[in-house]
C-alpha cells in the first residue's frame, strides 16, 4: 500500500488487490474515507471537511498519478 502523499499529516495511499471503481484512501487521525478518483466523491468513510478540502485541492491536480498508481497496483482492474 504505497503512500502517494502526505498532506499536513493526511495520509493517502493506493492498495493492492483492490476492487472497482479506481478509488484512494484517505487517513486522518481515525478517520478514513474511500474517495473515487475519477468524480472525487466519497465512496465510503469520512474525514473531516477541513481535510477532506485539502485532499481535493491536491486530487483534482494529480487524478492522473492517482489512476496510473491505482493501474499499476490492480492491473486486472
Amino acid at each position: 500500500m504505497p503512500t502517494i502523499k502526505i498532506i499536513d499529516s493526511i495520509k493517502i495511499d493506493v492498495y493492492s488487490r483492490e476492487h472497482p471503481p479506481p478509488h484512494f484512501h484517505v487517513l486522518f487521525a481515525e478517520f478514513e474515507e474511500l474517495i473515487i478518483i475519477e468524480t472525487l466523491e466519497t465512496y465510503i468513510g469520512y474525514i473531516p471537511a477541513s481535510q477532506r478540502k485539502k485532499v481535493i485541492k491536491w486530487a483534482k491536480t494529480q487524478k492522473g498519478l492517482l489512476k496510473e498508481n491505482f493501474k499499476r497496483l490492480n492491473p486486472r482492474l
